[in-house]
Protein backbone atom coordinates (compact mmCIF):
# COMPACT_ATOMS: atom_id res chain seq x y z
CA UNK A 1 0.00 0.00 0.00
CA UNK A 2 1.26 3.45 -0.88
CA UNK A 3 2.52 5.68 1.93
CA UNK A 4 0.09 8.58 2.31
CA UNK A 5 1.20 10.41 5.44
CA UNK A 6 4.58 11.30 6.94
CA UNK A 7 4.62 11.45 10.76
CA UNK A 8 7.75 12.80 12.43
CA UNK A 9 8.54 12.11 16.09
CA UNK A 10 10.81 14.77 17.62
CA UNK A 11 12.09 13.60 20.99
CA UNK A 12 14.11 15.35 23.68
CA UNK A 13 17.05 13.15 24.73
CA UNK A 14 17.37 15.11 27.99
CA UNK A 15 13.80 14.33 29.04
CA UNK A 16 13.04 11.32 31.27
CA UNK A 17 12.65 8.02 29.44
CA UNK A 18 8.90 8.06 30.01
CA UNK A 19 8.66 10.82 27.36
CA UNK A 20 11.05 9.40 24.73
CA UNK A 21 9.54 9.01 21.27
CA UNK A 22 11.55 6.05 19.99
CA UNK A 23 11.42 3.85 16.91
CA UNK A 24 10.82 0.85 19.15
CA UNK A 25 7.78 2.45 20.74
CA UNK A 26 6.47 3.48 17.34
CA UNK A 27 6.82 -0.10 16.08
CA UNK A 28 4.71 -1.22 19.03
CA UNK A 29 2.02 1.31 18.11
CA UNK A 30 2.19 0.23 14.47
CA UNK A 31 1.52 -3.38 15.49
CA UNK A 32 -1.51 -2.23 17.46
CA UNK A 33 -2.76 -0.12 14.53
CA UNK A 34 -1.61 -2.06 11.45
CA UNK A 35 -4.20 -0.83 8.95
CA UNK A 36 -3.23 2.81 9.49
CA UNK A 37 0.48 2.18 10.00
CA UNK A 38 0.76 0.63 6.52
CA UNK A 39 -0.21 4.01 5.08
CA UNK A 40 2.21 6.01 7.24
CA UNK A 41 5.90 6.82 6.98
CA UNK A 42 7.49 7.53 10.37
CA UNK A 43 10.76 9.34 11.07
CA UNK A 44 12.39 10.10 14.41
CA UNK A 45 15.00 12.60 15.53
CA UNK A 46 16.48 14.00 18.72
CA UNK A 47 18.47 16.91 17.27
CA UNK A 48 17.81 20.09 15.29
CA UNK A 49 19.37 18.72 12.12
CA UNK A 50 17.02 15.75 12.13
CA UNK A 51 14.07 18.04 12.80
CA UNK A 52 14.78 20.36 9.87
CA UNK A 53 15.47 17.47 7.54
CA UNK A 54 12.22 15.67 8.40
CA UNK A 55 10.09 18.82 8.29
CA UNK A 56 10.71 19.20 4.56
CA UNK A 57 8.18 16.44 3.90
CA UNK A 58 6.42 15.84 7.23
CA UNK A 59 2.63 16.03 7.39
CA UNK A 60 2.50 15.55 11.16
CA UNK A 61 4.84 16.61 13.96
CA UNK A 62 4.70 14.83 17.31
CA UNK A 63 6.74 16.36 20.13
CA UNK A 64 6.95 18.92 22.94
CA UNK A 65 9.60 21.56 22.11
CA UNK A 66 10.31 22.56 18.51
CA UNK A 67 11.30 25.69 16.55
CA UNK A 68 8.18 27.77 15.88
CA UNK A 69 9.48 30.74 13.93
CA UNK A 70 8.89 30.38 10.20
CA UNK A 71 7.32 26.96 10.65
CA UNK A 72 5.29 27.20 7.44
CA UNK A 73 8.48 27.63 5.41
CA UNK A 74 10.29 24.93 7.40
CA UNK A 75 7.38 22.47 7.06
CA UNK A 76 5.37 23.31 3.93
CA UNK A 77 3.27 20.12 4.11
CA UNK A 78 2.48 20.27 7.83
CA UNK A 79 -1.15 19.53 8.66
CA UNK A 80 -1.15 19.14 12.44
CA UNK A 81 1.11 19.18 15.48
CA UNK A 82 0.56 16.69 18.28
CA UNK A 83 1.89 18.04 21.59
CA UNK A 84 2.78 15.20 23.96
CA UNK A 85 1.22 16.86 26.98
CA UNK A 86 -2.23 17.96 28.08
CA UNK A 87 -1.21 21.59 28.60
CA UNK A 88 -0.03 23.84 25.78
CA UNK A 89 0.81 26.90 27.88
CA UNK A 90 4.48 26.67 26.83
CA UNK A 91 3.36 27.38 23.25
CA UNK A 92 1.11 30.36 24.00
CA UNK A 93 0.27 32.68 22.39
CA UNK A 94 -0.54 30.64 19.30
CA UNK A 95 0.09 33.42 16.77
CA UNK A 96 3.04 31.38 15.43
CA UNK A 97 0.75 28.51 14.36
CA UNK A 98 0.55 28.45 10.55
CA UNK A 99 -2.88 28.95 9.03
CA UNK A 100 -4.55 25.60 8.40
CA UNK A 101 -2.34 23.68 10.84
CA UNK A 102 -4.23 22.10 13.73
CA UNK A 103 -2.81 21.76 17.24
CA UNK A 104 -3.52 18.49 19.05
CA UNK A 105 -2.87 17.72 22.70
CA UNK A 106 -2.61 14.55 24.80
CA UNK A 107 -5.98 14.70 26.55
CA UNK A 108 -6.91 11.33 27.97
CA UNK A 109 -3.41 9.85 28.23
CA UNK A 110 -3.09 10.96 31.86
CA UNK A 111 -6.52 9.85 33.05
CA UNK A 112 -5.89 6.33 34.39
CA UNK A 113 -2.69 7.21 36.24
CA UNK A 114 -4.29 10.39 37.61
CA UNK A 115 -7.12 8.28 39.03
CA UNK A 116 -4.63 6.05 40.86
CA UNK A 117 -2.78 9.05 42.26
CA UNK A 118 -5.93 10.77 43.46
CA UNK A 119 -7.03 7.65 45.35
CA UNK A 120 -3.63 7.60 47.05
CA UNK A 121 -3.77 11.33 47.81
CA UNK A 122 -7.31 11.24 49.18
CA UNK A 123 -6.53 8.36 51.52
CA UNK A 124 -3.26 9.94 52.65
CA UNK A 125 -4.91 13.26 53.39
CA UNK A 126 -7.91 11.69 55.07
CA UNK A 127 -5.59 9.68 57.34
CA UNK A 128 -3.50 12.80 58.11
CA UNK A 129 -0.33 11.35 56.56
CA UNK A 130 1.13 14.81 55.75
CA UNK A 131 0.74 15.79 59.42
CA UNK A 132 2.16 12.49 60.64
CA UNK A 133 5.16 12.87 58.32
CA UNK A 134 5.70 16.39 59.67
CA UNK A 135 5.69 14.95 63.20
CA UNK A 136 8.12 12.22 62.16
CA UNK A 137 10.60 14.83 60.93
CA UNK A 138 10.41 16.51 64.33
CA UNK A 139 10.62 13.28 66.31
CA UNK A 140 7.17 13.86 67.75
CA UNK A 141 4.62 11.25 68.87
CA UNK A 142 1.07 12.56 68.73
CA UNK A 143 -1.85 10.33 67.87
CA UNK A 144 -4.11 11.54 65.06
CA UNK A 145 -7.10 9.27 64.63
CA UNK A 146 -9.39 9.21 61.61
CA UNK A 147 -12.63 7.59 60.52
CA UNK A 148 -13.49 5.96 57.19
CA UNK A 149 -13.50 8.15 54.10
CA UNK A 150 -16.94 6.98 52.95
CA UNK A 151 -19.42 9.85 52.77
CA UNK A 152 -16.86 12.66 52.60
CA UNK A 153 -17.09 15.32 49.88
CA UNK A 154 -14.63 15.92 47.04
CA UNK A 155 -14.72 19.15 45.03
CA UNK A 156 -13.11 18.71 41.58
CA UNK A 157 -12.17 22.01 39.94
CA UNK A 158 -11.80 21.20 36.24
CA UNK A 159 -13.80 18.13 35.24
CA UNK A 160 -11.96 17.08 32.10
CA UNK A 161 -10.31 13.71 31.49
CA UNK A 162 -8.17 13.80 34.63
CA UNK A 163 -10.88 15.32 36.79
CA UNK A 164 -13.42 12.83 35.45
CA UNK A 165 -11.10 9.92 36.21
CA UNK A 166 -10.59 11.28 39.73
CA UNK A 167 -14.35 11.58 40.18
CA UNK A 168 -14.87 7.98 39.09
CA UNK A 169 -12.28 6.66 41.52
CA UNK A 170 -13.61 8.87 44.33
CA UNK A 171 -17.08 7.45 43.83
CA UNK A 172 -15.53 4.02 44.27
CA UNK A 173 -14.35 5.14 47.70
CA UNK A 174 -17.88 6.26 48.57
CA UNK A 175 -17.29 10.01 48.29
CA UNK A 176 -19.86 12.61 47.30
CA UNK A 177 -18.41 14.41 44.26
CA UNK A 178 -19.04 18.03 43.32
CA UNK A 179 -17.68 19.22 39.99
CA UNK A 180 -16.83 22.64 38.59
CA UNK A 181 -16.11 23.37 34.95
CA UNK A 182 -16.63 25.97 32.26
CA UNK A 183 -20.01 24.51 31.35
CA UNK A 184 -22.46 22.79 33.68
CA UNK A 185 -22.82 19.76 31.42
CA UNK A 186 -23.26 16.71 33.64
CA UNK A 187 -20.79 13.87 34.21
CA UNK A 188 -21.57 10.26 35.05
CA UNK A 189 -19.44 10.25 38.20
CA UNK A 190 -20.21 13.76 39.45
CA UNK A 191 -23.17 14.14 41.81
CA UNK A 192 -23.45 17.91 41.39
CA UNK A 193 -22.01 20.02 38.58
CA UNK A 194 -21.59 23.79 38.78
CA UNK A 195 -20.05 26.72 36.94
CA UNK A 196 -16.85 28.35 38.19
CA UNK A 197 -18.81 31.34 39.50
CA UNK A 198 -20.35 29.01 42.10
CA UNK A 199 -17.01 28.24 43.76
CA UNK A 200 -17.53 30.49 46.82
CA UNK A 201 -20.51 28.45 47.96
CA UNK A 202 -18.92 25.10 47.11
CA UNK A 203 -15.48 25.31 48.71
CA UNK A 204 -16.79 25.42 52.31
CA UNK A 205 -18.68 22.16 51.63
CA UNK A 206 -15.58 20.23 50.56
CA UNK A 207 -13.50 17.87 52.67
CA UNK A 208 -11.06 17.70 49.75
CA UNK A 209 -10.40 20.27 47.02
CA UNK A 210 -8.78 18.85 43.87
CA UNK A 211 -7.54 21.15 41.09
CA UNK A 212 -7.21 19.59 37.62
CA UNK A 213 -8.06 22.56 35.39
CA UNK A 214 -5.78 23.66 32.53
CA UNK A 215 -3.74 26.83 32.95
CA UNK A 216 -4.96 29.61 30.67
CA UNK A 217 -5.12 33.39 30.87
CA UNK A 218 -8.48 32.92 32.64
CA UNK A 219 -7.37 30.30 35.19
CA UNK A 220 -3.93 31.70 36.08
CA UNK A 221 -4.11 32.65 39.76
CA UNK A 222 -7.66 31.29 39.84
CA UNK A 223 -7.30 29.73 43.32
CA UNK A 224 -6.09 32.62 45.45
CA UNK A 225 -6.54 33.99 48.94
CA UNK A 226 -10.30 34.39 48.66
CA UNK A 227 -10.78 30.77 47.61
CA UNK A 228 -8.29 29.27 50.06
CA UNK A 229 -9.78 31.30 52.93
CA UNK A 230 -13.08 29.55 52.25
CA UNK A 231 -11.62 26.12 52.98
CA UNK A 232 -12.45 24.62 56.36
CA UNK A 233 -9.56 23.89 58.79
CA UNK A 234 -10.35 20.17 58.51
CA UNK A 235 -10.25 20.21 54.69
CA UNK A 236 -7.35 19.24 52.44
CA UNK A 237 -6.00 20.39 49.08
CA UNK A 238 -4.55 18.61 46.01
CA UNK A 239 -3.11 20.28 42.88
CA UNK A 240 -2.54 18.22 39.72
CA UNK A 241 -3.09 21.14 37.32
CA UNK A 242 -0.31 23.72 37.12
CA UNK A 243 1.32 25.80 39.82
CA UNK A 244 0.18 29.02 38.14
CA UNK A 245 -3.45 28.17 38.89
CA UNK A 246 -2.91 28.33 42.68
CA UNK A 247 -1.38 30.98 44.95
CA UNK A 248 1.19 28.83 46.73
CA UNK A 249 2.31 31.68 48.99
CA UNK A 250 -1.15 31.83 50.53
CA UNK A 251 -1.34 28.04 50.70
CA UNK A 252 1.97 27.89 52.60
CA UNK A 253 0.75 30.44 55.15
CA UNK A 254 -2.47 28.54 55.73
CA UNK A 255 -0.65 25.23 56.19
CA UNK A 256 1.78 26.79 58.64
CA UNK A 257 -1.12 28.20 60.67
CA UNK A 258 -3.03 24.87 60.53
CA UNK A 259 -5.86 26.66 58.73
CA UNK A 260 -5.90 23.78 56.26
CA UNK A 261 -5.50 20.16 57.38
CA UNK A 262 -3.01 19.15 54.70
CA UNK A 263 -1.99 19.38 51.05
CA UNK A 264 -0.39 17.29 48.32
CA UNK A 265 1.19 19.14 45.40
CA UNK A 266 2.59 17.65 42.21
CA UNK A 267 3.17 20.76 40.07
CA UNK A 268 5.48 23.72 40.61
CA UNK A 269 6.98 26.77 38.95
CA UNK A 270 9.82 26.54 38.26
CA UNK A 271 10.56 22.84 37.98
CA UNK A 272 12.69 21.37 39.45
CA UNK A 273 11.58 23.12 42.62
CA UNK A 274 14.54 25.22 43.88
CA UNK A 275 16.14 24.12 47.15
CA UNK A 276 15.41 27.60 48.52
CA UNK A 277 11.65 27.21 48.08
CA UNK A 278 9.69 27.51 51.35
CA UNK A 279 7.52 24.61 50.17
CA UNK A 280 10.19 22.08 51.18
CA UNK A 281 9.83 22.95 54.86
CA UNK A 282 6.11 23.63 54.94
CA UNK A 283 4.33 21.51 57.55
CA UNK A 284 1.48 19.18 56.63
CA UNK A 285 2.53 19.20 52.98
CA UNK A 286 3.70 16.35 50.74
CA UNK A 287 5.53 17.17 47.52
CA UNK A 288 5.78 14.87 44.51
CA UNK A 289 8.02 16.01 41.60
CA UNK A 290 5.43 16.21 38.77
CA UNK A 291 5.05 12.44 38.49
CA UNK A 292 1.36 12.03 39.34
CA UNK A 293 -0.15 11.46 35.91
CA UNK A 294 2.63 10.21 33.60
CA UNK A 295 2.49 6.43 33.28
CA UNK A 296 6.06 5.05 33.19
CA UNK A 297 5.12 2.24 30.79
CA UNK A 298 2.08 3.46 28.89
CA UNK A 299 2.52 7.21 28.40
CA UNK A 300 4.16 7.21 24.97
CA UNK A 301 2.37 4.07 23.72
CA UNK A 302 -0.96 5.76 24.50
CA UNK A 303 0.31 8.97 22.86
CA UNK A 304 1.27 7.14 19.68
CA UNK A 305 -2.07 5.35 19.60
CA UNK A 306 -3.77 8.76 19.53
CA UNK A 307 -1.38 9.92 16.78
CA UNK A 308 -2.15 6.89 14.61
CA UNK A 309 -5.86 7.11 15.34
CA UNK A 310 -5.76 10.69 14.11
CA UNK A 311 -3.80 9.59 11.05
CA UNK A 312 -6.62 7.17 10.24
CA UNK A 313 -9.18 9.89 10.84
CA UNK A 314 -7.38 12.29 8.52
CA UNK A 315 -7.01 9.72 5.77
CA UNK A 316 -10.71 8.89 5.93
CA UNK A 317 -11.79 12.54 6.03
CA UNK A 318 -12.95 12.58 9.67
CA UNK A 319 -12.24 15.28 12.28
CA UNK A 320 -9.14 14.85 14.43
CA UNK A 321 -9.37 14.06 18.15
CA UNK A 322 -8.00 16.31 20.90
CA UNK A 323 -7.99 19.52 18.89
CA UNK A 324 -6.84 22.56 20.85
CA UNK A 325 -9.22 25.51 20.51
CA UNK A 326 -6.98 28.61 20.36
CA UNK A 327 -9.54 30.90 21.98
CA UNK A 328 -9.72 28.58 25.02
CA UNK A 329 -5.95 27.94 25.10
CA UNK A 330 -6.51 24.18 25.61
Amino acid sequence: MKTELHIHLQTNPKAPDVFHLTRERYRGAAKRNPAVARRVKCTTASDREGFYRAMKTADVLVGWWFPKKGLREIAPRLKWIHVIGAGVEHLLPLDWLPRGVQLINNRGVHAAKAGDYVVMALLMLHNAIPSLVTQQRKGQWREIYSTTIHGKTLLVIGVGNMGGSAAKRAKGLGLHVIGVRRTTRGHRYVDEMYNVRDLPKLIPRADFVLVTSPVTSETRGFIGKRELDLMRPDASFINLARADVVDYDVLVRKLKRSEIKGAILDVFDPEPLPKTSPLWDTPNLIITPHVATDDAEAYIPLTLDIALDNAGRYLSGRPLKNRVIPSREY
